[in-house]
C-alpha cells in the first residue's frame, strides 16, 4: 500500500469516528473487523464490524464536542497502517469506562473543559479496509487536562454520584446497560 492510499484511509477512518454515519463504517470497516481498543467500552461497542466501530464512535460523540483528529504522520508497510494524530475536543457528557463484564466500572461527569492529547492509531487492513485497529494513547493527558486526575473534593463527589446513579441503572436494568447511556 502506498503511502497516499495509506493516509486517504486514515483521514477517512478519523472523520468517520468525528461526524460519519453507519454507512461510512460500512464502506471502511470489514465485516469481520475488530476494534481492540473496545474493551474498556458498553459491549456493543466490543462486537465485530461496522456497527461496533460506529456504537464506538456515538459514544465518544455523546462524551466529546468538536471531535477531531489532527493527522501528523502516516506509515504504511503491507497491510499496516500506522498514524501519529492529535485527538482534541470538549468533554460535555459523563464518560464512563467498563469492566470484562460491561457493567460501570468508572464514572468521569462532564466538566466542560477542551483537551488535545496525542495518539497513535494502528489498523490492519483486509480486502482494503479495515480488519484490525488498536491504539496507543495519552491517557493520563486526557486525564489531567479534563481534571479526572487529583480530582477536587467537589469533582470526586460528583464522581460518587454519577457512579450511584448508573449502578442503579443497572440494577433496574438486571445487568449492564447499553452504549452510550446517561443515567
Amino acid at each position: 500500500m502506498n503511502r497516499r492510499d495509506a493516509a486517504e484511509i486514515c483521514h477517512r477512518q478519523f472523520f468517520a469516528m468525528s461526524q460519519g454515519g453507519f454507512s461510512a463504517f460500512a464502506e471502511l470497516v470489514h465485516a469481520e473487523g475488530a476494534n481492540r481498543m473496545a474493551v474498556q467500552e458498553p459491549l456493543v461497542c466490543r462486537g465485530r464490524g461496522p456497527a461496533a466501530f460506529h456504537a464506538t464512535s456515538t459514544l465518544l460523540r455523546a462524551v466529546f464536542a468538536g471531535l477531531t483528529w489532527d493527522v501528523h504522520e502516516v506509515v504504511a508497510d503491507g497491510d499496516l497502517v500506522v498514524a501519529h494524530a492529535t485527538m482534541s475536543g470538549r468533554q460535555v457528557g459523563t464518560f464512563f469506562s467498563y469492566d470484562e463484564r460491561g457493567a460501570v466500572r468508572t464514572a468521569f461527569p462532564s466538566t466542560g473543559r477542551r483537551f488535545s492529547v496525542t495518539q497513535t492509531h494502528w489498523w490492519r487492513l483486509a480486502d482494503g479496509v479495515v480488519y484490525e485497529h488498536w491504539a496507543n494513547r495519552d491517557d493520563l493527558a486526557l486525564g489531567l487536562q479534563l481534571g479526572w486526575v487529583r480530582p477536587s473534593l467537589r469533582y470526586a463527589a460528583r464522581m460518587a454520584l454519577a457512579m450511584t446513579a448508573a449502578r442503579r441503572a443497572e440494577s433496574r436494568n438486571g445487568g449492564p446497560l447499553p452504549g452510550g447511556h446517561r443515567p
